[in-house]
């Protein structure tokens, strides 16, 4: 028989007009993962912020340990034993301090803690905390020098040092390689074990087949399936997510025209397997493959922020080998990189000039910027890609996420292109700027290529005529975007051999 750890009932919350939770029904088990799926705008995060004390509900209970549970900040959350990881690591660690002292912090701003601290206890305890997760750094190394494996794990070994009854892992896999995501995994089990309640949120397939005892999907803001027992239903799961099959698609895969660009013999890295890609005039190709598949090295090989370790590439029939980004996209080639805050978006500039960044030379007459001609060509991608704002002048920081996203993509269709690349452009923005986006990109795909880098499936299949799929280095799957066969589709990515072939 199973406990329940967190009960929740009837939990509804609105941000004025809009309706985010709709009547929630939820509960945690002690001792057991239930993993949360939902597409971007489901209402997950809203839920989990609610459930850590951040937002207030507006109608239904809780209850932790069958007592009343609402707690009306984040640390009263804590303190009851309600924990959270989020998904941006640096929200769960202090990258100044070193492991020892996040470890511990803690344990050092509880009332009545000593002011003297002395450093061999506290890297004694600090140690202890980490072999019990398998870390095996020097807890006096300061966490910014980590990478971001180490780093996701000191968050999640600090949310234990506060021996949680709840622990919420938000997309924790997102930067870890196959090997950091099976020590996760193997720490989770051992939570189990321990009767800790854990709600993981993530709809990667090879982490729900390795740890899921239960899936709920949620879409538009309420429970649209539970999946548990023997033989939990992904393919069920991602349906009553997406509100259809996943591959239910409105696309009539383009074949393409003339080869635009080819990889021949291409090795992305030293001993990596060689394979060829060839990208056609109108197609949209999604790349596909778990973390650490490739994906991003041959997004930055085409873009010539890396070379590769063999073979060649040609574009429009002439050997193309750019030695920089500049370079490449003097050649035409155009990228929008994956992590848009890091990368992408300059907080200081407004609208106009954040979309125009790359192209300022083609609006300058001299060395004076055509204004007038500058910023008819941003308000025109403003309305094809339906970017949210009040004016082209306002600050790019006043914007959302998912109208940050569109101002970062419109950038790269402002002035055309013989090859568009791609890098997760979906990352972060709710299910309605998806469709925009995938829209305006196959509406405006004909002179060109485009080649789209996706980690999840549904995105693939929303957008692309033609997906493949690499798995550690190597090219082991190509599909036309018609009838899929969805199992060999997930068996290519996840590297599984089918069933059959153990029989």
């Amino acid at each position: 028989m199973t406990s329940a750890v967190l009960k929740i009932e009837g939990v509804c919350k609105s941000f004025g007009k809009y309706e985010v939770l709709r009547g929630i029904d939820l509960t945690l088990n002690a001792g057991s993962v239930t993993v949360l799926m939902g597409a971007n705008g489901a209402g997950k995060s809203t839920l989990v912020k609610a459930i850590c004390g951040i937002h207030s509900l507006d109608t239904g209970v809780m209850q932790l340990g069958g007592a009343p549970y609402s707690p009306a900040t984040a640390a009263e959350a804590i303190s009851q034993g309600v924990i959270a990881v989020h998904q941006n690591i640096d929200d769960g660690v202090i990258p100044d301090l070193d492991v020892a002292t996040n470890l511990m912090l803690d344990q050092l701003t509880k009332p009545g803690a000593k002011t003297f601290v002395r450093d061999r206890m506290l890297r004694k305890h600090a140690s202890g905390i980490a072999k019990s997760m398998g870390l095996t750094m020097d807890v006096r190394t300061r966490v910014a020098d980590l990478d971001v494996a180490d780093r996701q794990m000191i968050a999640i070994a600090r949310a234990m040092a506060r021996a949680p009854k709840v622990l919420i892992l938000d997309e924790p896999t997102s930067s870890l390689s196959a090997t950091e995501a099976e020590r996760l995994f193997s720490f989770i089990d051992r939570l189990r074990e321990q009767g800790v309640a854990v709600l993981y949120i993530s709809h990667r397939m090879s982490d729900i087949r390795r740890i899921a005892d239960c899936i709920i999907s949620m879409r538009d803001g309420q429970v649209a399936g539970t999946f548990e027992g023997e033989a939990l239903d992904y393919e069920g799961a991602v349906t009553a997510m997406l509100g259809h099959k996943m591959t239910d698609v409105n696309i009539t895969p383009t074949v393409g025209g003339v080869p635009v660009l080819c990889l021949e013999n291409i090795s992305l890295k030293p001993h990596w397997p060689a394979f060829d890609l060839t990208a056609n005039a109108g197609e949209v190709i999604a790349i596909t493959g778990l973390l650490g598949s490739g994906k991003s090295q041959l997004a930055a090989t085409i873009f010539g922020l890396n070379d590769a370790a063999g073979g060649t590439m040609t574009l429009d029939g002439q050997p193309y080998a750019p030695k920089s980004a500049s370079e490449a996209v003097r050649a035409g080639v155009f990228m929008s990189p994956k992590d848009r805050s890091n990368n992408a978006v300059v907080g200081a500039f407004n609208i106009t000039d954040n979309m125009s960044l790359p192209f300022l030379r083609a609006f300058s007459h001299f060395s004076f910027i055509r204004k007038g001609v500058q910023r008819g060509n941003v308000t025109d991608m403003i309305d094809q890609i339906g970017v949210v704002c009040q004016s082209e002048d306002d600050s790019i920081m006043t914007l959302s996420g998912g109208n940050q996203q569109k101002v970062m993509i419109g950038r790269w269709l402002l002035k055309p292109s013989r090859v568009l690349l791609l890098d997760e452009p979906f990352q972060g923005v709710d299910i309605g700027a998806r469709r925009d986006i995938g829209r305006h990109i196959r509406a405006t795909a004909q002179n060109r290529t485009t080649l789209v880098f996706v980690a999840e499936i549904d995105e693939a299949i929303e957008i692309a005529d033609r997906i493949v799929v690499l798995y550690e280095g190597g090219l082991v799957g190509e599909h036309r975007n018609s009838n899929l066969n969805l199992g060999n589709l997930v068996t290519q990515i996840t590297g599984e051999k089918l069933l059959e072939d153990h029989h």
